[in-house]
Protein backbone atom coordinates (compact mmCIF):
# COMPACT_ATOMS: atom_id res chain seq x y z
CA UNK A 1 0.00 0.00 0.00
CA UNK A 2 1.43 3.24 -0.89
CA UNK A 3 1.02 6.14 2.09
CA UNK A 4 0.08 9.62 0.69
CA UNK A 5 0.56 12.06 3.48
CA UNK A 6 -0.05 15.15 1.51
CA UNK A 7 -2.66 17.51 2.55
CA UNK A 8 -2.98 19.69 -0.08
CA UNK A 9 -5.72 18.49 -1.75
CA UNK A 10 -7.62 17.04 1.33
CA UNK A 11 -7.32 19.08 4.12
CA UNK A 12 -9.31 22.62 2.43
CA UNK A 13 -12.51 20.52 1.14
CA UNK A 14 -13.30 19.22 4.40
CA UNK A 15 -12.34 21.97 6.04
CA UNK A 16 -14.28 24.50 4.39
CA UNK A 17 -18.08 25.61 5.85
CA UNK A 18 -19.98 27.71 4.03
CA UNK A 19 -23.74 27.52 6.08
CA UNK A 20 -23.46 30.64 8.33
CA UNK A 21 -25.34 33.23 6.45
CA UNK A 22 -27.76 31.10 5.58
CA UNK A 23 -28.86 29.64 8.96
CA UNK A 24 -26.57 31.67 11.97
CA UNK A 25 -28.67 34.92 13.81
CA UNK A 26 -27.45 37.30 16.32
CA UNK A 27 -29.86 36.26 19.53
CA UNK A 28 -31.75 39.19 20.97
CA UNK A 29 -28.79 39.89 24.01
CA UNK A 30 -26.06 40.52 21.42
CA UNK A 31 -28.81 41.77 18.48
CA UNK A 32 -28.94 45.70 18.08
CA UNK A 33 -32.58 45.81 19.24
CA UNK A 34 -31.21 44.95 22.66
CA UNK A 35 -31.44 49.14 22.99
CA UNK A 36 -35.38 48.62 22.19
CA UNK A 37 -35.73 45.40 24.52
CA UNK A 38 -34.30 47.19 27.25
CA UNK A 39 -36.97 49.45 26.73
CA UNK A 40 -40.06 46.75 26.55
CA UNK A 41 -38.67 45.00 29.69
CA UNK A 42 -38.05 48.75 31.58
CA UNK A 43 -34.06 48.09 32.51
CA UNK A 44 -32.10 50.52 33.52
CA UNK A 45 -28.80 48.77 33.26
CA UNK A 46 -27.26 46.00 30.53
CA UNK A 47 -26.44 43.82 33.56
CA UNK A 48 -29.26 41.87 32.41
CA UNK A 49 -28.00 40.97 29.11
CA UNK A 50 -26.85 37.71 29.41
CA UNK A 51 -22.81 38.04 28.40
CA UNK A 52 -21.81 39.80 31.82
CA UNK A 53 -22.21 36.46 33.52
CA UNK A 54 -21.89 33.58 31.02
CA UNK A 55 -18.14 35.73 29.54
CA UNK A 56 -16.31 34.54 32.33
CA UNK A 57 -16.87 31.02 32.19
CA UNK A 58 -17.35 30.59 28.56
CA UNK A 59 -13.76 31.38 28.30
CA UNK A 60 -12.70 29.58 31.52
CA UNK A 61 -13.79 26.65 29.24
CA UNK A 62 -12.42 27.99 26.40
CA UNK A 63 -9.04 27.65 28.10
CA UNK A 64 -9.49 24.34 28.90
CA UNK A 65 -10.46 23.04 25.30
CA UNK A 66 -7.62 24.76 23.47
CA UNK A 67 -4.98 24.66 26.85
CA UNK A 68 -5.64 22.43 29.44
CA UNK A 69 -6.47 19.66 26.74
CA UNK A 70 -4.09 20.38 23.60
CA UNK A 71 -0.81 20.16 26.12
CA UNK A 72 -1.50 17.63 28.33
CA UNK A 73 -1.50 15.39 25.25
CA UNK A 74 2.63 16.99 24.42
CA UNK A 75 3.49 13.88 26.30
CA UNK A 76 4.72 12.18 23.59
CA UNK A 77 8.19 12.93 22.87
CA UNK A 78 8.14 13.67 19.09
CA UNK A 79 4.08 14.69 18.43
CA UNK A 80 4.08 18.31 20.31
CA UNK A 81 3.41 20.03 17.52
CA UNK A 82 0.28 17.56 16.64
CA UNK A 83 -1.25 17.01 19.87
CA UNK A 84 -1.48 21.06 20.32
CA UNK A 85 -2.12 22.36 16.48
CA UNK A 86 -4.32 19.58 15.93
CA UNK A 87 -6.30 20.37 19.03
CA UNK A 88 -6.56 23.68 18.00
CA UNK A 89 -8.11 22.70 14.53
CA UNK A 90 -10.18 20.17 15.80
CA UNK A 91 -11.65 22.55 18.35
CA UNK A 92 -12.13 25.95 15.94
CA UNK A 93 -13.76 23.21 13.12
CA UNK A 94 -15.62 21.64 15.84
CA UNK A 95 -17.21 24.76 17.89
CA UNK A 96 -18.31 26.18 14.21
CA UNK A 97 -19.85 23.09 13.56
CA UNK A 98 -21.10 22.41 17.01
CA UNK A 99 -22.95 25.95 16.41
CA UNK A 100 -25.03 25.14 13.09
CA UNK A 101 -26.09 21.64 15.74
CA UNK A 102 -26.84 23.83 18.98
CA UNK A 103 -26.46 27.49 18.55
CA UNK A 104 -24.75 28.59 22.00
CA UNK A 105 -21.03 29.43 21.87
CA UNK A 106 -21.00 27.57 25.54
CA UNK A 107 -22.82 24.09 24.43
CA UNK A 108 -20.63 24.20 21.56
CA UNK A 109 -17.13 24.51 23.82
CA UNK A 110 -19.05 21.28 25.68
CA UNK A 111 -19.43 19.67 22.41
CA UNK A 112 -15.78 20.10 21.48
CA UNK A 113 -14.48 19.22 24.94
CA UNK A 114 -15.97 16.14 24.25
CA UNK A 115 -14.25 15.75 20.61
CA UNK A 116 -10.75 16.49 22.46
CA UNK A 117 -11.38 13.33 24.48
CA UNK A 118 -12.07 10.70 21.92
CA UNK A 119 -8.97 13.00 19.85
CA UNK A 120 -6.74 11.70 23.00
CA UNK A 121 -7.80 8.19 22.56
CA UNK A 122 -6.43 8.09 18.41
CA UNK A 123 -3.66 9.86 19.08
CA UNK A 124 -0.90 9.78 16.88
CA UNK A 125 -2.19 7.26 14.66
CA UNK A 126 -4.34 9.27 12.53
CA UNK A 127 -4.22 12.28 9.90
CA UNK A 128 -6.07 15.79 10.17
CA UNK A 129 -8.44 14.70 7.63
CA UNK A 130 -9.37 11.87 9.47
CA UNK A 131 -9.92 13.83 12.38
CA UNK A 132 -11.81 15.96 11.14
CA UNK A 133 -13.95 14.09 9.32
CA UNK A 134 -14.46 12.32 13.20
CA UNK A 135 -15.13 15.70 14.40
CA UNK A 136 -17.82 16.32 12.08
CA UNK A 137 -19.62 13.17 12.44
CA UNK A 138 -19.03 13.58 16.67
CA UNK A 139 -20.21 16.74 17.09
CA UNK A 140 -23.35 15.98 15.30
CA UNK A 141 -23.95 12.56 17.15
CA UNK A 142 -23.07 14.61 20.29
CA UNK A 143 -26.12 16.77 19.80
CA UNK A 144 -28.71 14.31 19.06
CA UNK A 145 -27.68 12.69 22.54
CA UNK A 146 -27.66 15.22 24.56
CA UNK A 147 -30.93 15.84 22.94
CA UNK A 148 -32.21 12.72 24.19
CA UNK A 149 -30.78 12.63 27.39
CA UNK A 150 -31.82 16.36 27.85
CA UNK A 151 -34.67 17.40 26.49
CA UNK A 152 -36.76 13.75 26.00
CA UNK A 153 -35.32 12.34 29.36
CA UNK A 154 -34.62 15.30 31.35
CA UNK A 155 -31.45 13.98 32.46
CA UNK A 156 -29.66 16.40 34.67
CA UNK A 157 -25.91 16.37 33.45
CA UNK A 158 -24.81 20.16 33.25
CA UNK A 159 -20.75 18.72 34.44
CA UNK A 160 -21.01 16.60 31.08
CA UNK A 161 -19.72 13.08 32.93
CA UNK A 162 -22.15 11.48 30.58
CA UNK A 163 -22.90 13.49 28.16
CA UNK A 164 -19.17 14.96 27.30
CA UNK A 165 -16.48 12.05 29.11
CA UNK A 166 -18.31 9.16 28.85
CA UNK A 167 -19.55 9.78 25.47
CA UNK A 168 -16.56 11.45 24.25
CA UNK A 169 -14.13 8.39 26.08
CA UNK A 170 -16.41 5.55 24.57
CA UNK A 171 -16.68 7.19 20.95
CA UNK A 172 -12.99 7.50 20.52
CA UNK A 173 -12.52 4.22 22.17
CA UNK A 174 -14.83 2.63 19.44
CA UNK A 175 -13.16 4.58 16.93
CA UNK A 176 -9.73 3.25 17.93
CA UNK A 177 -11.03 -0.41 18.47
CA UNK A 178 -12.14 -0.17 14.57
CA UNK A 179 -8.33 1.16 13.30
CA UNK A 180 -6.65 -1.04 14.75
CA UNK A 181 -3.22 -1.04 14.03
CA UNK A 182 -1.38 -4.53 14.00
CA UNK A 183 1.93 -3.40 13.46
CA UNK A 184 2.12 -0.43 15.66
CA UNK A 185 5.04 -1.68 17.63
CA UNK A 186 6.89 -0.08 14.51
CA UNK A 187 7.07 2.86 16.55
CA UNK A 188 6.78 2.00 19.53
CA UNK A 189 10.14 4.31 20.05
CA UNK A 190 7.90 7.08 19.84
CA UNK A 191 5.17 6.37 22.25
CA UNK A 192 6.68 6.83 25.17
CA UNK A 193 7.18 10.53 26.36
CA UNK A 194 10.68 12.70 27.98
CA UNK A 195 11.42 15.01 30.67
CA UNK A 196 10.45 17.98 29.10
CA UNK A 197 7.39 16.51 27.28
CA UNK A 198 6.07 15.35 30.47
CA UNK A 199 7.03 18.57 31.99
CA UNK A 200 4.63 20.51 29.12
CA UNK A 201 1.67 17.98 29.91
CA UNK A 202 1.42 18.95 33.14
CA UNK A 203 1.33 22.77 32.08
CA UNK A 204 -1.74 21.13 30.24
CA UNK A 205 -2.92 19.42 34.04
CA UNK A 206 -2.69 22.54 35.77
CA UNK A 207 -4.89 24.62 33.63
CA UNK A 208 -7.29 21.89 33.23
CA UNK A 209 -7.74 21.52 36.93
CA UNK A 210 -7.89 25.04 37.82
CA UNK A 211 -10.85 25.76 35.68
CA UNK A 212 -13.03 22.59 36.49
CA UNK A 213 -14.58 24.48 38.54
CA UNK A 214 -16.26 26.77 35.61
CA UNK A 215 -17.22 23.58 33.41
CA UNK A 216 -18.83 22.29 36.50
CA UNK A 217 -21.15 25.35 36.61
CA UNK A 218 -20.74 27.19 33.75
CA UNK A 219 -24.60 25.75 32.53
CA UNK A 220 -25.88 25.39 36.28
CA UNK A 221 -29.15 27.40 36.90
CA UNK A 222 -28.02 30.81 38.40
CA UNK A 223 -26.90 31.68 42.14
CA UNK A 224 -27.08 29.20 44.92
CA UNK A 225 -26.34 26.28 42.46
CA UNK A 226 -23.53 27.92 40.34
CA UNK A 227 -22.53 28.66 43.63
CA UNK A 228 -22.26 25.90 45.39
CA UNK A 229 -21.06 24.07 41.75
CA UNK A 230 -18.04 25.38 41.71
CA UNK A 231 -17.20 25.14 45.67
CA UNK A 232 -18.47 21.02 45.44
CA UNK A 233 -15.84 20.67 43.05
CA UNK A 234 -13.15 22.24 43.95
CA UNK A 235 -13.38 20.36 46.98
CA UNK A 236 -13.66 17.08 44.95
CA UNK A 237 -10.34 18.03 43.17
CA UNK A 238 -8.44 18.98 46.12
CA UNK A 239 -9.02 15.61 47.47
CA UNK A 240 -8.18 13.94 44.05
CA UNK A 241 -4.86 15.27 44.33
CA UNK A 242 -4.01 14.01 48.08
CA UNK A 243 -5.55 10.55 47.24
CA UNK A 244 -3.41 10.64 43.73
CA UNK A 245 0.20 11.09 45.54
CA UNK A 246 -0.42 9.16 48.15
CA UNK A 247 -1.53 6.39 45.44
CA UNK A 248 0.73 6.95 43.42
CA UNK A 249 3.71 6.34 45.94
CA UNK A 250 2.25 3.34 47.53
CA UNK A 251 2.33 1.86 43.88
CA UNK A 252 5.56 2.31 43.51
CA UNK A 253 7.94 -0.38 44.77
CA UNK A 254 10.64 2.75 45.54
CA UNK A 255 7.81 4.93 47.37
CA UNK A 256 8.63 7.42 44.23
CA UNK A 257 5.75 9.64 42.83
CA UNK A 258 4.96 8.65 38.59
CA UNK A 259 4.02 11.54 36.86
CA UNK A 260 1.63 9.50 34.89
CA UNK A 261 -0.62 9.32 37.27
CA UNK A 262 -0.44 12.86 38.46
CA UNK A 263 -1.47 14.37 35.47
CA UNK A 264 -4.24 12.24 34.81
CA UNK A 265 -5.61 11.29 38.30
CA UNK A 266 -5.25 14.58 39.31
CA UNK A 267 -8.25 15.73 36.96
CA UNK A 268 -10.67 12.16 37.52
CA UNK A 269 -13.04 14.16 40.43
CA UNK A 270 -14.08 16.98 38.04
CA UNK A 271 -15.02 14.35 36.09
CA UNK A 272 -16.88 12.29 38.36
CA UNK A 273 -18.67 14.80 39.70
CA UNK A 274 -19.99 16.69 36.60
CA UNK A 275 -23.81 14.89 37.44
CA UNK A 276 -23.37 13.71 40.73
CA UNK A 277 -23.53 17.23 42.11
CA UNK A 278 -26.62 17.77 40.49
CA UNK A 279 -28.40 14.79 42.21
CA UNK A 280 -27.14 15.82 45.44
CA UNK A 281 -27.92 19.20 45.40
CA UNK A 282 -27.22 20.05 49.15
CA UNK A 283 -25.23 17.16 50.85
CA UNK A 284 -22.58 18.56 52.90
CA UNK A 285 -19.07 19.37 51.29
CA UNK A 286 -17.98 16.17 52.37
CA UNK A 287 -20.01 14.58 49.92
CA UNK A 288 -18.73 15.84 47.23
CA UNK A 289 -15.26 14.74 47.96
CA UNK A 290 -16.52 11.02 47.73
CA UNK A 291 -16.86 10.65 44.40
CA UNK A 292 -13.20 11.95 43.75
CA UNK A 293 -11.74 9.21 46.06
CA UNK A 294 -12.50 6.30 43.79
CA UNK A 295 -12.01 8.02 40.39
CA UNK A 296 -8.39 8.87 41.30
CA UNK A 297 -7.99 5.47 42.85
CA UNK A 298 -8.71 4.24 39.78
CA UNK A 299 -6.93 6.14 37.10
CA UNK A 300 -3.11 5.10 38.72
CA UNK A 301 -3.87 1.62 38.67
CA UNK A 302 -4.44 0.82 34.83
CA UNK A 303 -0.76 2.75 34.24
CA UNK A 304 1.22 0.07 36.45
CA UNK A 305 2.58 -2.66 34.23
CA UNK A 306 1.85 -5.26 36.69
CA UNK A 307 -2.28 -4.73 36.69
CA UNK A 308 -3.54 -7.71 34.38
CA UNK A 309 -6.40 -5.06 33.16
CA UNK A 310 -7.45 -1.73 31.85
CA UNK A 311 -4.64 -0.19 29.71
CA UNK A 312 -2.68 -3.68 28.99
CA UNK A 313 -6.23 -5.65 28.92
CA UNK A 314 -7.56 -3.28 26.08
CA UNK A 315 -4.76 -3.26 23.76
CA UNK A 316 -3.63 -7.17 24.19
CA UNK A 317 -7.65 -8.49 24.49
CA UNK A 318 -9.86 -6.16 23.19
CA UNK A 319 -7.32 -4.31 20.60
CA UNK A 320 -7.89 -0.95 21.30
CA UNK A 321 -4.84 1.15 21.13
CA UNK A 322 -6.05 3.99 23.65
CA UNK A 323 -2.83 6.65 23.31
CA UNK A 324 -3.65 8.99 25.73
CA UNK A 325 -5.79 6.94 28.57
CA UNK A 326 -8.87 8.21 27.68
CA UNK A 327 -10.78 5.25 29.31
CA UNK A 328 -8.99 5.63 32.81
CA UNK A 329 -9.21 9.51 32.74
CA UNK A 330 -12.47 9.76 31.42
CA UNK A 331 -14.89 6.82 30.75
CA UNK A 332 -14.80 4.98 33.77
CA UNK A 333 -15.26 8.31 36.04
CA UNK A 334 -17.95 9.03 33.53
CA UNK A 335 -19.17 6.12 34.65
CA UNK A 336 -19.00 6.48 38.26
CA UNK A 337 -20.07 9.84 38.08
CA UNK A 338 -23.00 8.41 36.01
CA UNK A 339 -24.06 6.00 38.66
CA UNK A 340 -23.73 8.41 41.32
CA UNK A 341 -25.79 10.62 39.86
CA UNK A 342 -28.67 8.10 39.65
CA UNK A 343 -27.97 7.69 43.20
CA UNK A 344 -28.12 10.45 44.77
CA UNK A 345 -30.70 12.14 42.49
CA UNK A 346 -33.43 9.03 43.98
CA UNK A 347 -32.63 10.47 47.53
CA UNK A 348 -33.32 14.28 47.19
CA UNK A 349 -36.08 15.16 49.32
CA UNK A 350 -37.46 18.00 50.67
CA UNK A 351 -35.07 17.78 54.21
CA UNK A 352 -32.05 18.55 51.99
CA UNK A 353 -33.65 21.34 49.11
CA UNK A 354 -36.51 22.78 50.64
CA UNK A 355 -39.97 22.60 48.68
CA UNK A 356 -39.10 25.73 46.27
CA UNK A 357 -35.34 24.39 46.14
CA UNK A 358 -36.39 20.65 45.03
CA UNK A 359 -38.61 21.97 42.28
CA UNK A 360 -36.46 24.47 40.44
CA UNK A 361 -33.47 21.88 40.86
CA UNK A 362 -35.02 19.37 38.96
CA UNK A 363 -37.46 21.87 36.64
CA UNK A 364 -40.88 20.01 37.91
CA UNK A 365 -42.57 23.74 37.91
CA UNK A 366 -41.23 23.99 33.90
CA UNK A 367 -41.95 20.52 33.18
CA UNK A 368 -45.41 19.66 32.04
CA UNK A 369 -44.16 15.83 32.21
CA UNK A 370 -43.47 15.87 35.87
CA UNK A 371 -46.53 16.09 37.19
CA UNK A 372 -46.10 12.77 38.84
CA UNK A 373 -42.59 13.13 39.23
CA UNK A 374 -40.88 11.55 42.22
CA UNK A 375 -36.62 11.25 43.27
CA UNK A 376 -36.91 7.82 42.32
CA UNK A 377 -38.43 8.85 39.13
CA UNK A 378 -35.14 11.12 38.35
CA UNK A 379 -32.92 7.87 39.75
CA UNK A 380 -34.04 5.83 36.66
CA UNK A 381 -33.64 8.73 34.04
CA UNK A 382 -30.49 9.66 35.08
CA UNK A 383 -29.49 5.84 34.83
CA UNK A 384 -31.10 5.74 31.51
CA UNK A 385 -29.46 8.11 30.14
CA UNK A 386 -25.85 6.87 30.65
CA UNK A 387 -27.28 3.79 29.25
CA UNK A 388 -27.86 5.87 25.91
CA UNK A 389 -24.70 7.58 26.22
CA UNK A 390 -22.84 4.53 26.17
CA UNK A 391 -25.26 2.72 23.25
CA UNK A 392 -24.40 6.09 21.02
CA UNK A 393 -21.10 6.07 21.64
CA UNK A 394 -20.51 2.35 20.94
CA UNK A 395 -23.19 2.28 17.40
CA UNK A 396 -21.82 5.95 16.74
CA UNK A 397 -17.73 4.89 16.95
CA UNK A 398 -18.16 1.59 15.07
CA UNK A 399 -19.82 3.86 11.30
CA UNK A 400 -17.47 6.55 12.17
CA UNK A 401 -14.30 4.17 12.25
CA UNK A 402 -15.48 1.82 9.31
CA UNK A 403 -15.50 5.37 7.16
CA UNK A 404 -11.98 6.26 8.36
CA UNK A 405 -10.50 2.83 7.73
CA UNK A 406 -10.52 4.09 3.67
CA UNK A 407 -7.11 4.28 2.66
CA UNK A 408 -7.51 7.86 1.15
CA UNK A 409 -7.42 9.94 4.14
CA UNK A 410 -3.83 10.39 3.80
CA UNK A 411 -2.86 8.48 7.13
CA UNK A 412 0.50 7.63 8.02
CA UNK A 413 2.25 4.26 7.89
CA UNK A 414 2.80 1.67 11.34
CA UNK A 415 6.32 2.70 11.52
CA UNK A 416 5.63 6.54 11.39
CA UNK A 417 2.87 7.03 13.69
CA UNK A 418 3.21 9.16 16.61
CA UNK A 419 5.96 11.44 14.65
CA UNK A 420 5.25 15.19 13.85
CA UNK A 421 7.56 15.57 10.65
CA UNK A 422 4.82 13.20 8.67
CA UNK A 423 2.57 16.35 8.58
CA UNK A 424 4.48 19.41 10.14
CA UNK A 425 7.52 20.96 8.56
CA UNK A 426 10.11 20.25 11.23
CA UNK A 427 13.70 21.82 11.01
CA UNK A 428 16.76 19.44 10.60
CA UNK A 429 18.14 20.87 13.87
CA UNK A 430 15.68 19.64 15.67
CA UNK A 431 15.70 15.54 14.37
CA UNK A 432 17.99 13.33 16.38
CA UNK A 433 21.19 13.26 15.29
CA UNK A 434 22.01 11.18 12.01
CA UNK A 435 18.79 11.24 10.59
CA UNK A 436 16.75 13.22 7.80
CA UNK A 437 13.23 14.89 7.93
CA UNK A 438 10.91 12.33 6.68
CA UNK A 439 8.93 13.33 2.60
CA UNK A 440 5.07 12.24 2.07
CA UNK A 441 6.55 12.48 -1.26
CA UNK A 442 8.46 9.16 -0.52
CA UNK A 443 5.60 6.79 -0.45
CA UNK A 444 6.97 5.09 2.30
CA UNK A 445 4.84 1.80 3.14
CA UNK A 446 5.26 -1.07 5.67
CA UNK A 447 8.16 -3.35 4.65
CA UNK A 448 10.02 -0.93 2.01
CA UNK A 449 13.63 -0.20 2.94
CA UNK A 450 13.23 3.62 3.02
CA UNK A 451 10.94 2.79 6.27
CA UNK A 452 13.10 0.67 8.10
CA UNK A 453 15.19 2.16 10.81
CA UNK A 454 12.92 5.46 10.88
CA UNK A 455 12.82 5.91 14.85
CA UNK A 456 16.09 4.05 15.63
CA UNK A 457 17.79 7.42 16.00
CA UNK A 458 14.95 8.63 17.85
CA UNK A 459 15.20 6.36 20.39
CA UNK A 460 19.31 6.17 20.78
CA UNK A 461 19.69 9.83 21.41
CA UNK A 462 16.37 10.10 23.28
CA UNK A 463 16.45 10.96 27.09
CA UNK A 464 15.05 8.45 29.79
CA UNK A 465 11.68 7.89 29.07
CA UNK A 466 9.68 7.50 32.12
CA UNK A 467 7.43 4.51 30.57
CA UNK A 468 9.67 1.82 30.61
CA UNK A 469 8.75 -1.61 31.05
CA UNK A 470 9.87 -2.86 34.53
CA UNK A 471 13.33 -4.41 32.91
CA UNK A 472 13.90 -0.54 31.92
CA UNK A 473 13.22 0.93 35.36
CA UNK A 474 15.07 -1.61 37.08
CA UNK A 475 17.98 -0.98 34.88
CA UNK A 476 17.91 3.02 35.50
CA UNK A 477 17.83 3.47 38.83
Amino acid sequence: MIWNTNLRWRLPIVALIALFGVFVRYEMDADPHWLEEKVIKNLSTDLENEFYYRYPSFQDVHVMIFVGFGFLMTFLQRYGYSSVGFNFLLAAFGIQWALLMQGCLINADFCVGSVCVAFGAVLGKVSPVQLLIMTLFQVTLFSINEYILLNLLEVKDSGGSMTIHAFGAYFGLTVAWILYRPNLHHSKERQSSTYYSDLFAMIGTLFLWMYWPSFNSAISNHGDAQHRAVINTYCSLAACVLTSVALSSALHRKGKLDMVHIQNATLAGGVGLGTVRVGAGSLCIWGFQNPGLPTACHSPLPDQHSSPCFQPFLESRLRIQDTCGVHNLHGIPGIIGGIAGAVTASIANIDLYGEEGLAYAFGIERSKSKLNWSPNTQGRFQAAGLFVSLAMALVGGIIVGVILRLPFWGQAPDENCFEDAVYWEVSSADLPRGSSPWTPSAGLGPGKPEAEGWGTELASSTPLSRRLSPEGLKASF
